[in-house]
């Protein structure tokens, strides 16, 4: 189900495409193991060599910079946790909607919920993931006092 076997004349190689929205879920998930350390080698192959990721944070092209991104993420975080809230898969186009906990080494750990869009191409494989959230807002909620300040100022600003 993760990966099919193609045979050609002279190599056997494993391809790793995405086949439905449940098999994207449990790749997701298992980013994260149950002691909430990061290890994202099992979906990495999934990924095309020229997917393109964007957040709101930054804009990535290539595998090799969004597999330096993920270390990143990982060297920044003592533990994270995902937890997938609904999700939809139509054609090449899968969403889903989520709760990413992060508990950073500094700092409280901090819920950010967000959805992420992913296109697939028509081997299967992620070319595109386009992640939306409130980076900045999520984060400040879960720090005393600031919190307040940070949405007062928000909603006279913005609402």
């Amino acid at each position: 189900m993760d990966h099919r076997t193609v045979i050609d004349k002279d190599r056997v190689t494993m391809e790793y495409v995405i086949t439905s929205k449940e098999q994207l879920i449990d790749l997701w998930t298992n980013i994260y193991s149950t002691t909430g350390r990061v290890d994202w080698s099992g979906i990495l192959p999934y990924y095309h060599p020229d997917v393109i990721f964007r957040d709101s944070v930054q804009e990535i092209h290539g595998i090799e910079a969004f597999e330096a991104m993920t270390k990143r993420l990982e060297q920044r975080s003592k533990e994270l946790k995902m937890d997938i809230v609904t999700s939809l898969m139509q054609g090449q186009t899968l969403f889903m909607e989520w709760i990413m906990t992060l508990n950073f080494k500094k700092y409280p750990s901090s819920s950010i919920y967000g959805c992420s869009r992913l296109t697939l191409d028509e081997q299967g494989k992620i070319i595109e993931q386009r992640d939306y959230y409130d980076l900045w807002g999520d984060i400040f909620d879960n720090i005393p006092r600031f919190n307040k300040l940070y949405r007062r100022f928000m909603h006279k600003k913005f609402g």
